[in-house]
């Protein structure tokens, strides 16, 4: 399950945290100021990498990058499509 990847990647690139716990699975990363527009393409880059998915332009919307549990239900859905 990609959860803890994800959650370990934002906590240490946008909370300089090596604790994950305080990444929360459905917390909006945008609205709570986590995520910028630079860092959601940072975290699409990281997605694209460590889960060897392809994410399209027309993909890269907020339903599918706005928390922990949207992002790896996208992975999933992307996974399973391939």
């Amino acid at each position: 399950m990609p959860v803890s990847e994800i959650k370990q990647f934002i906590a240490k690139n946008f909370l300089f945290s090596d604790d994950a716990s305080v990444v929360k699975n459905d917390q909006s990363l945008m609205s709570s100021g986590t995520l910028d527009s630079t860092g959601i393409l940072e975290l699409i880059m990281f997605v694209e990498t460590q889960f060897k998915v392809k994410v399209a332009d027309d993909e890269m919307l907020p339903e599918n990058f706005d928390s922990v549990n949207a992002i790896a239900d996208y992975v999933a859905r992307k996974q399973r499509a391939a």
